[in-house]
């Protein structure tokens, strides 16, 4: 497969998902950002309570 085959495959991926809004309706920006903020809270706190030796 050639370098130029492979752009014009993308390209043309990348044009159909346009035509569908490039995103999915049940996927909030809002709520995957919250959870993923949450998610990264409670590793911080996990972390932060290993290590109390310090």
């Amino acid at each position: 497969m050639s370098f130029h085959s492979t752009a014009v495959q993308l390209v043309t991926l990348a044009a159909e998902g346009e035509e569908h809004g490039g995103r999915h309706q049940s996927l909030d920006p809002l709520v995957t950002g919250g959870a993923a903020f949450l998610i990264l809270m409670l590793l911080l706190w996990i972390t932060t309570r290993f290590n109390r030796d310090r």
